[in-house]
């Protein structure tokens, strides 16, 4: 395996080849004044660039279309790639000048709405490339506007969780935060968060993409606009009131003491024998989580890997040959439950192969658990140290490991599975507590996630609402109980799920838990949350790998007592609730490379793997509302999947449906869910069931197919029908996000009292 400094030196290297020599020489936007100073957007940067007709050239008419195009389907900020090299480089989706055209639109937006309030927002930022250039930038904007923007001390590193916690608990307008999650590093975004702390709706980030469209036509109009661009030292900018709170940290500490660290959890941690492994990729989650450990008195149960911030992540998830065996800078990303098979058709972790664990955790015994977090501290992954005589048992549960050394493998759990065990003891806790019974529970989860978290739920009297995949979604039902409860504290709280039903979650219900498959949980509050203002929350708006690592930290000190894994302890649940779809799988098809260096080729070959993508979407969306509408009956759907897919059985197929962003196949056994990503050229299936093969295989297969329409298809719908789906699936989205929305005004505190 190639050394991590070599490997990025090679993209760096490849990054400077690939760069014309008019951008390497751009002094347009220099994020190296320090004073004040006006940018002037003209005319011809809308235009592309023209080397003799117009040299000024930024295309930015063509970089609004596909920032609006995400902006409307993305389910976790506005994602691309970007010049890492030369961060300014508009050919790239996310750039310095596009930044700065985002939070100008924004703040505009945000002073219109509330004419004459004062206005404060947070901002923070993990440690990707040019992350503290977008910040730096996002700041001396939002000062020029007259928004204060409240900054840790030093203007460092601090988790999704905590910008989002802090913009709830001090009831500020919202915040901005810089991340392109457990992506690839090349990759950033800017995450938007309203004033609840929770991720922009679609409809919100439309209002500052419809007034980026403003500046554009009054630039067209008048030739040019000026942004304005503060001080790097404008008193707006303010770090001393998060300096004051010890960045934050002492509120969050108060919020998880009355939460996931309780006594009890605690002094289980404390009275851990075996040392738990944090993995800390890219370091930034360090400067918190370690303070917060020792605040909590717990520190010395934790050893960490990886504390030194890093833009290339130590190399992890990164290789010099692609998965078909082609010499290239390849990054599979920091999601450490992908698998990948080797060109001998084995399976592996790409991820993890990187962590070098066969030698890092060869000093730790039998049973030490591994968490790993990823680059914002939003997502979690537990694994664990097995003895090889514990493979039956591993496979009975059916969790995927790898070998580490002689006699010893590592288990790699997916979300699924640990959080299943999360939800599982946080609810013998309130049982224990006597707790459980003083409200009606429920969880919310995303479609996509496992079907055993129904069954487990249905199993101890819990409700369960289903939502589309992204943690907004999960936010939004959040926002949709609370109000409820706040104005009808004695009635029923009724939501509906993405699959249309209505559920009636009682009088005054607690969210026991909420999360989703890809590594995202948050654990709800038995009393409610409440703002410096006085709003309420059941639950915080963002997920939070604290709270995991709190709660899995228990739970594996909890089963060290008993001398149990966390696999045998899955069997068991398993065992005790009757689950039938034991099994889980996620089947992602990538259709281009996102670390090619070549910005042409990159969107050339995004724009040909969106077409597959969308062409894939289709096939199944379309006969989803065909259904829906009672154009076609199942017996029909199943007719046409029989002769396409002649490889597969579809006679328990009962239900399929839309949910909210992907296609939902309903089997006696299990369930298959076809969704395209919301940020990228790709195709997630995942399934769940009980026969892990049978779901890999369809799974595989229908994730995969090319989305062909057959002549039996076109027999049964019409092209125009076809053509028109997409739109339709826009308006049951936002029928289902709308209905019995949360659209409290939001009201601007005075931050002086």
């Amino acid at each position: 395996m190639t050394d991590a400094k070599e490997l990025e030196k090679a993209l760096f290297k490849s990054v400077e080849a690939k760069t014309p020599d008019y951008i390497k020489s751009s002094e347009l936007l220099n994020s190296d004044i320090e004073n004040e100073f006006v940018f002037k957007l003209k005319k011809a940067h809308l235009l592309p660039y023209d080397e003799i007709n117009n040299p000024e050239g930024l295309d930015l008419n063509n970089w609004l279309s596909n920032y609006e195009k995400e902006a409307k389907v993305s389910t976790a900020g506005i994602r691309g790639p970007q010049n890492i090299l030369y961060p300014h480089d508009t050919r790239f989706p996310i750039n310095l000048i596009g930044i700065m055209l985002a939070t100008v639109a924004k703040a505009l937006v945000a002073k219109e709405k509330y004419k004459g309030k004062k206005l404060r927002k947070i901002l923070g930022r993990e440690v990707r490339y040019n992350s503290d250039k977008m910040a730096d930038l996002i700041a001396r904007i939002q000062a020029a506007y007259g928004i204060e923007t409240l900054m840790n001390d030093g203007r460092k590193t601090m988790p999704i969780w905590l910008a989002s916690f802090l913009a709830f608990q001090m009831d500020l307008l919202g915040g901005e935060y810089i991340t392109s999650s457990h992506g690839i590093s090349v990759k950033n975004a800017t995450k938007d968060l309203n004033c609840q702390g929770s991720q922009y709706l679609p409809e919100e980030s439309m209002e500052f993409v419809n007034k980026i469209k403003e500046i554009f036509a009054q630039t067209e109009k008048n030739g040019e606009y000026e942004i304005k661009i503060a001080s790097r030292y404008n008193p707006l900018i303010n770090e001393s009131i998060l300096k004051s709170l010890n960045n934050g940290i002492s509120l969050y500490k108060e919020y998880l003491l009355n939460g996931v660290a309780d006594k009890s959890n605690i002094d289980l941690i404390k009275n851990s024998k075996n040392k738990i492994i944090i993995e800390n990729v890219g370091g930034s989650a360090y400067k918190t989580l370690s303070v917060l450990l020792k605040e909590l008195g717990i520190e010395k149960t934790f050893e960490w890997q990886n504390i030194e911030e890093d833009s290339f992540f130590h190399g992890i998830g990164k290789y010099d040959k692609d998965p078909k065996g082609n010499t290239c800078f390849y990054d599979y990303s920091v999601d450490a439950t992908v698998i990948s098979k080797d060109k001998d058709g084995n399976h592996y972790f790409p991820v993890i192969e990187t962590l070098n664990y066969d030698v890092k955790l060869s000093k730790y015994p039998v049973g030490t658990v591994v968490l790993i977090t990823d680059p914002d501290h939003d997502r979690l992954t537990v694994c664990q140290i097995e003895d090889e005589k514990s493979i039956p048992e591993i496979k009975k549960a059916g969790v995927d490991y790898m070998k580490l050394d002689n006699n010893r493998i590592l288990s790699v759990l997916t979300a699924n599975q640990s959080f299943l065990l999360i939800m599982d003891f946080w609810t013998k806790k309130l049982k224990e507590t006597e707790k459980f019974n003083n409200h009606p529970r429920f969880i919310i989860k995303t479609t996509a996630s496992a079907k055993s978290w129904d069954e487990w739920a249905e199993n101890n009297s819990i409700k369960v609402v289903n939502v589309p995949v992204g943690f907004k979604e999960i936010a939004n039902v959040m926002k949709k109980v609370e109000k409820q409860i706040k104005d009808r504290p004695d009635k029923e709280v009724v939501v509906t799920d993405v699959l249309g039903n209505d559920i009636n979650l009682g009088v005054n219900p607690r969210l026991i838990f909420a999360g989703e498959e890809s590594g995202g949980m948050i654990i709800g509050a038995e009393e409610l949350i409440k703002s410096q203002n006085g709003r309420i929350a059941i639950a915080m708006r963002e997920k939070s790998a604290t709270e995991a690592i709190i709660v899995a930290s228990a739970l594996a000190s909890e089963l060290e007592k008993s001398n149990k894994t966390f696999t045998k302890a899955l069997n068991e649940l398993f065992d005790r609730n009757n689950i039938i779809a034991k099994f889980d799988i996620r089947e992602d098809i990538a259709y281009y490379n996102e670390s090619e260096p070549d910005i042409e080729k990159l969107k050339q070959a995004k724009i040909e793997g969106e077409a597959k993508r969308t062409k894939n979407d289709l096939f199944y969306l379309t006969l989803a509302f065909a259904n829906f509408e009672n154009l076609i009956s199942l017996n029909t759907v199943k007719e046409i999947f029989k002769d396409t897919f002649k490889e597969l059985c579809f006679d328990s197929l009962f239900e399929i449906k839309f949910v909210g962003d992907g296609t939902y196949l309903k089997f006696s056994n299990k369930f298959i869910e076809i969704r395209p990503s919301g940020t990228d050229a790709k195709t997630k299936a995942y399934g769940a069931g009980d026969n892990k093969d049978e779901i890999k295989l369809y799974a595989k297969i229908l994730g995969n197919y090319s989305g062909e329409i057959t002549p039996l298809y076109q027999k049964y719908i019409l092209k125009d029908y076809y053509d028109s789906v997409k739109e339709k699936s826009m308006i049951k989205y936002l029928e289902f996000t709308n209905k019995d929305a949360n659209n409290d005004i939001f009201e601007i505190p005075d931050y002086n009292v």
